[in-house]
């Protein structure tokens, strides 16, 4: 599992860094840790813009769970933006004005972000890309796919491990239930599978080529086979 972890939750060694980026953007499908890097990062001078991209999917009840437990909203039926907008403007002070608020998967996402980046005007020749541990490699390889002149600096907004028992060796905020974790890991590796089953160029052509080490595929196929997790399936309404 922890090789996984490591395989789908990209992080470049620079990302935080001042001027890393012409434009930060933070997903809405992270957990609610991803606010906190995401201010973080806002704070250290990462970019000039901000945006937040995310309406609603398969995270989306998680998030709004995690936005009342935690900062005691009663109202959350909004759009996973609208909801990370919220955080930061009250837990750390921060104002995002760009939005996206359309975006119903990870593609969608991606499309939603560079329209917006166009219709504004805003540069964006370096791109930092805030997202779930689970998905900021299919995030990455989006990118890559629709704006493949662009350069990415990716930062995943959490790196979860687990210890031999599959418990949380330093949980985040809003930290996924471990059964939904892995599933959301073990659901990655035949979507960045670039065959017929995958969504790759071979398959269904929504990102670009992905390498998977040999390595990740023998982690994912241990836990099929020990039957420790179930990869997370497709919801067709947010297809």
């Amino acid at each position: 599992m922890n090789l996984l972890v490591d395989f789908c939750a990209m992080r470049d060694e620079t990302a935080l860094n001042r001027g890393a980026a012409d434009v930060a953007i933070l997903f809405g499908g992270s957990i609610l840790a991803g606010g906190d890097v995401f201010a973080r990062a806002l704070e250290n001078g990462v970019a000039q813009r901000a945006m937040i991209v995310g309406g609603q999917g398969h995270s989306t009840d998680a998030l709004r769970a995690a936005m009342r437990q935690s900062m005691g909203w009663g109202d959350v039926d909004v759009t996973e933006a609208a909801l990370f907008q919220r955080y930061l403007r009250e837990r750390h002070g921060l104002n995002v004005d760009l939005l996206g608020t359309e975006s119903t998967n990870c593609g969608s996402n991606v499309r939603e972000a560079l329209d917006l980046l166009d219709a504004r005007g805003v540069p964006h020749e370096r791109i930092l890309i805030v997202q779930d541990a689970s998905m900021q490699r299919r995030m990455d390889a989006g990118f890559r796919l629709l704006a493949p002149l662009k350069t990415v600096v990716n930062y995943a907004a959490h790196r979860t491990y687990v210890d031999d028992a599959l418990n949380y060796l330093d949980a985040p905020a809003g930290m996924w239930a471990p059964e939904r974790y892995l599933s959301l890991l073990m659901g990655e590796i035949p979507r960045l599978a670039d065959g017929p089953d995958g969504y790759g160029p071979s398959g269904r052509g929504f990102i670009a080529h992905v390498d998977i080490p040999d390595d990740v595929w023998r982690a994912y196929s241990a836990l099929r086979t020990a039957g420790a997790g179930v990869a997370r399936a497709a919801d067709p309404r947010w297809a």
